[in-house]
């Protein structure tokens, strides 16, 4: 049975794993860890933690295929770029060594479809997103809640209708 693993990229995102007949329905946040940051100022910073993802994924790595939402690159917001760019590398090293396939898309192509229309600003769009994710997957709404969104899980609905 192919399964679609939705993965709504950087350490405080989160993942979808879907099937087509969604018998398979699941949603986690994204592992992670703190520690301490590369620079010599005194601050932490949050990773991937790579064995979890890994342990995580393992069981679908047979017929699975994973879409990963690009990364913020955005030079004015080098802190946040750099933690997207890590988490990214840590992610797809994951899944490289299971063998599931990557698509990266940008998060417009499913927002286009499963968001509605005229939102503007990343609160509208999260407020959207977990009040939809919440009436398409109540099954995970404490999980939605807690997140505070379902793009994973959005992800995941709109390459189940398209794609699998």
């Amino acid at each position: 049975m192919r399964v679609c693993i939705n993965i709504d990229n950087g350490t405080s995102g989160s993942i979808s794993i879907l099937s087509k007949d969604l018998s398979i329905c699941e949603f986690f946040q994204t592992p992670k860890k703190m520690e301490q940051s590369y620079t010599k100022k005194k601050q932490n910073i949050s990773r991937i933690d790579y064995n979890v993802l890994y342990a995580k994924l393992k069981p679908y790595c047979k017929d699975a295929i994973a879409v990963l939402e690009r990364p913020l690159v955005q030079p004015s917001l080098f802190r946040a770029t750099l933690s997207a760019m890590r988490a990214f590398e840590a992610t797809t090293i994951a899944l490289e060594q299971l063998g599931i396939g990557i698509q990266v898309e940008d998060s417009k192509k499913w927002q286009k479809e499963m968001l509605p229309q005229g939102l503007k600003g990343s609160t509208e769009l999260k407020k959207a997103s977990k009040d939809i994710g919440i009436r398409l997957f109540p099954q995970h709404k404490a999980m939605i809640t807690k997140q505070k969104d379902a793009d994973a899980l959005l992800m995941g609905e709109y390459w189940r209708r398209n794609k699998l």
